[in-house]
């Protein structure tokens, strides 16, 4: 995937494609950083958590831009994931996440809310880069409540 991603940045060159480019090279940059600031190797799992920041951040814009009207500026913003998304590993479904969750519940048998964490880090490696965080804490949540 590194390798596709760094030969879609020069073919984006020759090609013109300055959305595209502009969107690589952020998500570039922002991996070029993480290597200095926290010493990570620039790799698959880099690039993946890179991505998952820059959806995030653009999914952050574009609820502020819906509520400030700027229609083009949303357009813009999923433009721009529709290009990140495509570097991302296949995303698990709804129904996968849920089944990853029940087991993460029968290893840790959690009996309050204050049992999140617990479950959150048996979780996590398991759908890091392959879900959507957000939705996989809140059906946690959800799943907790119906404990009390």
């Amino acid at each position: 995937m590194l390798e596709k991603f760094n030969n879609d940045i020069i073919k984006a060159m020759k090609e013109k494609d300055q959305l595209r480019l502009t969107v690589l090279r952020m998500v570039k940059g922002a991996m070029q950083l993480e290597k200095i600031n926290n010493k990570k190797e620039i790799d698959e799992d880099l690039l993946t958590e890179c991505i998952a920041k820059q959806i995030k951040l653009r999914n952050d814009s574009i609820s502020e831009f819906a509520k400030a009207n700027r229609q083009d500026l949303v357009d813009k913003n999923n433009e721009e994931i529709a290009i990140l998304k495509e570097y991302l590993p296949v995303q698990l479904s709804s129904e996968e996440i849920d089944v990853i969750i029940d087991e993460a519940f029968k290893v840790v048998n959690p009996t309050s809310a204050k049992d999140m964490g617990l479950i959150m880090r048996e979780v996590t490696p398991k759908v890091k880069g392959k879900a959507d965080m957000k939705l996989v804490s809140d059906k946690i949540k959800n799943k907790l409540s119906t404990l009390m």
